[in-house]
């Protein structure tokens, strides 16, 4: 086994008018091409994860390693074999797709010829070629986002980090995008992935991390943390909002687990699937509920993050200090850091 991203007890903490611990000894390791899932709530660390991982930010304390090499010592050499796409795009707005793919090239000093060619095939395989030689500010925000993917890849990095890399795109684009990550990690590539979008951790990810203010609270494979849950999952959907509150009531004498009442939906993990559906269609018909949907399933990594931090992602608090700045003067002042460190960093766009 070889590891191609190692983190060990990194520590970050940002001081400002409120102090944030945002790394509180992150470890983990990354095994060479495959797919690692950073999974966690806005202000959990993972972002400031990537960012000490990737060279923009120096960590308070641990050290971190990419193919072997120090991210401090030998940071001029990981940003030659690294790609980054981020959350925010610090990209130029006046300048067309194909001349922003371009400059990724040409700050990465590659070949003039190589650099053409490859925006051609990102344009292509991204479906921006239509829009490939219109300016920037014309994009839309999923336009945006696919040329900072495609930028990322200009240089076939041999490791790869996507800092939620879905977020803006439609169903039929994040799929697309799914294969494309797919196709690399089958070509060798290591990626290294942050994303709330539970689906897309258990089709890629061969192995998570779940991070929780600061710390990884929980780690293995997506089957493993499912199966760690060691239960299934009950779903009743009701007519009203006042059925619902009573169903919850009922449902909560199950067992240990507290029923989730949301609108006209609740849900509760049982021990016992088939005995515990029969008990409750019972107790629900005691009380003449009749539920408009039921439904027992197996745990998805929404019920074992649940499970694990008391909330589902997008459940999470805006504004924190790890997901990026809420407000515009923020904004700002993380895309200059961003654009200053774009010329030494293989794809980073973000």
């Amino acid at each position: 086994m070889t590891i191609a991203i190692e983190a060990e007890n990194l520590e970050k903490t940002f001081k400002g008018k409120r102090q944030v611990r945002a790394l509180d000894g992150v470890s983990f390791a990354v095994e060479e091409g495959t797919v690692f899932g950073l999974l966690g709530p806005n202000g959990s660390g993972k972002t400031t994860a990537v960012r000490v991982l990737t060279t923009i930010l120096r960590p308070d304390g641990g050290t971190a390693r990419v193919l072997g090499n120090d991210v401090q010592k030998k940071a001029g050499l990981v940003r030659t074999i690294i790609g980054l796409a981020g959350q925010y795009a610090a990209v130029d707005e006046n300048l067309t797709g194909r001349e922003n793919i371009q400059m990724v090239g040409n700050l990465n000093h590659l070949e003039r010829s190589f650099v053409a060619q490859r925006a051609v095939e990102l344009l292509r395989q991204f479906d921006l070629t239509d829009a490939g030689d219109r300016p920037l500010k014309t994009y839309s925000g999923g336009m945006r986002r696919r040329l900072d993917l495609a930028a990322a890849l200009v240089a076939r990095p041999t490791v790869l980090f996507l800092d939620e890399p879905t977020t803006g795109l439609d169903p039929q684009s994040r799929n697309d995008l799914w294969e494309v990550i797919e196709q690399l990690v089958d070509g060798g590539t290591t990626v290294l992935l942050t994303t709330q979008y539970l689906e897309e951790a258990d089709r890629l990810a061969s192995r998570l991390a779940v991070l929780d203010h600061g710390r990884v609270i929980a780690e293995g494979t997506p089957a493993s943390m499912k199966a760690d849950l060691g239960a299934t999952v009950l779903e009743v959907g009701l007519s009203t909002i006042e059925d619902a509150r009573r169903t919850g009531a009922i449902l909560d004498a199950l067992g240990p687990h507290t029923p989730l009442v949301n609108g006209t939906f609740v849900e509760v993990t049982v021990d016992n699937g088939p005995q515990a559906a029969m008990l409750a269609l019972r107790n629900l018909d005691g009380e003449s509920i009749q539920p408009t949907t039921f439904n027992l399933r197996e745990p998805s990594l929404d019920d074992v993050f649940l499970s694990l931090t008391g909330h589902r992602t997008e459940e999470d608090e805006e504004g924190t200090a790890d997901d990026g700045p809420p407000d515009g003067k923020r904004r700002r002042r993380w895309t200059r850091r961003a654009e200053q460190a774009l010329p030494v960093a293989t794809g980073e766009l973000a």
